[in-house]
């Protein structure tokens, strides 16, 4: 198959699950907009540290068995509340911040994305039959499930590359907790520039 029929072909995707949380508010909305790139990563931390429960299509039994046996898990799921003019947007400033520089939306976290798929890493609190309870999930209330894999400690990255402004966004992300992710990466020899 040449890269025209492929760039051409439609995928179809059908959930496993929904969201369900507090999280109603879109990054993209005017009250978002209008903070401050610091108030911004807090306001994204806090929705990361409510409980979210993922609720699985009961038509998909036994899908889970075993998923309590992992600490963490890998949640893929679409950003549904991305209006479709937007998803034609292929670069921005991160955080919306213009400080940071201009870059591709593959280089940035962004939800507003040709395809609206997004993953997070979750910890996991509980499994009820079809029911997970997680933390650390971004999604907002109602968002589709595409897909979840266990996290696998053993898959590491070594030397991993990270641009200035993402290191800013981190420490921004690891104030309340008093922690730095340049102080990791300086100690594992990690500290390279973008």
């Amino acid at each position: 198959m040449n890269n025209s029929a492929v760039f051409n072909q439609a995928i179809q995707l059908k959930p496993v699950g929904a969201v369900h949380n507090q999280s109603r508010e879109t990054d993209w909305g005017k009250d978002f907009s209008d903070l401050s790139w610091q108030k911004k990563t807090v306001k994204m931390k806090e929705m990361r540290d409510r409980v979210s429960k993922i609720e699985i299509d009961p038509g998909l039994e036994g899908i889970l068995d075993g998923i309590e046996d992992f600490s963490h898990l890998l949640v893929l799921y679409w950003a549904h509340l991305v209006p479709a003019e937007r998803r034609s947007q292929t670069k921005v400033h991160p955080l919306g911040n213009p400080d940071f520089p201009l870059v591709g939306i593959f280089a940035t976290q962004s939800p507003v994305r040709p395809n609206s798929i997004l993953a997070t890493f979750v910890r996991l609190i509980q499994r009820n039959k079809n029911t997970l309870l997680v933390t650390g999930l971004d999604a907002l209330d109602g968002s589709p499930v595409l897909d979840i894999k266990p996290f696998n400690p053993e898959e590491k990255h070594e030397n991993v590359k990270l641009p200035v402004w993402m290191r800013q966004v981190h420490r921004e992300f690891q104030k309340d907790a008093g922690q730095d992710c340049d102080k990791g990466n300086r100690a594992k020899g990690n500290d390279q520039q973008a």
